[in-house]
Parts: structure tokens; sequence; C-alpha cells
């Protein structure tokens, strides 16, 4: 029983766990306080420690849209990112700012994804339909969308 000891886990703090979450990747703050939350104590005090690491710099709703902005642009349209970005608990001003910073707006980046699935320009209703849908579960706005498609023919 001399060997106990060693099996003995010492958990690290709150703000260390939170120093760790950030060192991988940034986070909102939202995020950040719900993955504190599942591992806190119940004497631990998680919104003093991710308000601490928001004073600090460290923690940014604006930096971590605009990484995600960055990350998604060229996969999704603005209203997928715009949703996803809100569902992590970013604001609207965090998230229009990190559009503009990223240069994102979404007409530009249509063509991509379309030729990323789509050979050629639908020749029939059926075909043009199932290429709105696609594009719009991308997260592209409609009239966007039709006026990529009427462009070409």
């Amino acid at each position: 029983m001399a060997w106990a000891f060693l099996t003995v886990k010492i958990e690290p703090s709150l703000r260390a766990r939170a120093m760790r979450f950030l060192a991988r990747r940034e986070h909102s703050r939202d995020e950040l306080q719900r993955k504190l939350s599942r591992v806190a104590a119940e004497d631990d005090n998680v919104e003093a420690v991710v308000e601490e690491l928001a004073q600090k710099g460290w923690l940014s709703d604006v930096r971590y849209a605009e990484q995600a902005v960055r990350a998604k642009a060229r996969r999704f349209g603005p209203l997928k990112v715009a949703n996803d970005l809100r569902s992590k608990g970013v604001t609207d001003e965090a998230i229009s700012a990190a559009f503009v910073a990223a240069g994102a707006d979404g007409a530009a980046d249509i063509e991509r994804v379309w030729r990323s699935r789509f050979p050629a320009f639908p020749n029939n209703n059926r075909e043009r339909g199932r290429q709105v849908r696609f594009l719009q579960g991308r997260g592209f706005r409609l009239d966007h969308i039709l006026k990529f498609l009427r462009g070409n023919p």
C-alpha cells in the first residue's frame, strides 16, 4: 500500500483548464463557460474565470468569430456561418464585424461551393431546383443563388 499515493490524480484548476482550452483554439465566451461548467466543482466560480480571461484579452468573441468566418467561408454561405456562431453565443455585432474583417459576403463564394458539387449549369427545372436547394442548405441567400444561376447559361 506504499504506492497508493501514486494513483491519486490531481485535478488542474479551473483557470488552468480554461488556459488549456484556449491554447488549442479560440472559443466563444459561452462555449468556454459551458465547457468549464461541466468540469467545475460546486465552489468554483466559472463566470469569474471567464471574465478574467476576457479582461486580459485572452478570450474574445470577435476574434473567435473572425477565425470561424475565415475557416468556414470556403465551404458555407454567410447564413449558415452566422447561424452557427449565434448557436455558440456570439452576438450579432461580433458576427457582422467578423464578416467585414474577413471580407466574406457570400456572393463571391457561391461559385466555388457550386463547382465542388456540380459539373454543369442546370438545363431543366428539376436540376435547377436541386442546385438551388443544395446552395440554400450550404447557407447562401436565395437572391444570390438565383443571380448566380441566371448569370451563367
